[in-house]
């Protein structure tokens, strides 16, 4: 497969990833309200931006996550005003996992199982462990600064958000490993996914 191809087929399934990061948000969500007319959700959306990342690579998960969960928050009234944070967020969450599978783990060139399927654990806790760090530090100062809410209102949302990030990267990790280790293998064969030779 020559690479203009390989890119085209990778925007395609950038542009699925995207929609399931949408989908999954926007139906597959527990919102929890707020005061102030807020709210904070347990959501798998950043579920797929991270097998993105260790299907395609950091760059590809990233966008996929940020187009997709961005969309779902201008799409929904009480979202709409934090879309910019999400798409920065979720870029992030794509980038890390990405470092740490390809660059560091080297899943992309390895045949080795187990080998993959540990490394596939340890970048997605880290790029979900960057998402439950930065979004209520993050969403905090966004709340206050950019968006003019109060102070204590600001830090409820930030110690609720903390709770439900952290238990929406626990699900994600758990449904990313079991996701990524299946589609992997029947990616290979079927010629969807090329693994890199281990001198490229």
């Amino acid at each position: 497969m020559n690479r203009n191809n390989r890119t085209i087929i990778k925007l395609a399934q950038t542009a699925i990833l995207a929609a399931l990061c949408y989908v999954a948000f926007t139906y597959l969500q527990i919102k929890i309200p707020m005061p102030g007319g807020d709210a904070t959700s347990i959501h798998i959306g950043n579920a797929f931006c991270v097998l993105g990342a260790l299907l395609l690579g950091g760059w590809y998960g990233g966008i996929a996550g940020a187009i997709g969960m961005s969309i779902a928050d201008i799409m929904d009234p009480i979202y709409i005003t934090v879309a910019p944070k999400t798409f920065v967020l979720k870029l992030c969450i794509g980038l890390i996992t990405g470092l740490v599978a390809h660059r560091i783990g080297r899943i992309d060139v390895s045949s080795d199982k187990k080998h993959v399927f540990k490394w596939s654990i340890i970048a997605s806790v880290a790029g979900l462990g960057f998402n439950v760090a930065a979004d209520p530090v993050v969403g905090y100062f966004y709340k206050m600064y950019v968006l003019g809410q109060p102070q204590k209102m600001a830090e409820v949302l930030a110690k609720w958000s903390t709770a439900t990030t952290f238990v929406n990267a626990v699900i994600s990790t758990v449904l990313v490993a079991c996701l990524y280790n299946a589609v992997r293998p029947i990616m290979l064969r079927s010629g969807m996914l090329v693994k890199r030779e281990k001198n490229v």
